[in-house]
């Protein structure tokens, strides 16, 4: 089971699982045109989840999951260890 983190939204779940599933490096323009938001707003939670480690910002446009973004995923991780 995953760990309940107050800040975190619908949308931020979406990004963690929509890369984990599909196991690529991609923008937040390509991330919404597939989780259907808006690339601004995903753009916004891909820059939030990135600062605290779930994901990894690989070059100015593209991010990647992280180890600990694929334990918070599989319920291995603390709420605190994301906060």
């Amino acid at each position: 089971m995953r760990p309940r983190i107050d800040w975190m939204t619908q949308a931020d779940e979406r990004v963690l699982e929509f890369l984990h599933e599909k196991d690529i490096v991609a923008s937040p323009i390509m991330i919404a045109a597939n989780i259907d938001y808006t690339a601004e707003y995903i753009s916004r939670r891909c820059r939030k989840l990135a600062n605290v480690g779930l994901l990894q910002r690989v070059d100015p446009s593209n991010y990647r999951l992280t180890d600990l973004g694929r334990r918070f995923l599989d319920g291995e991780v603390d709420a605190e260890e994301v906060e």
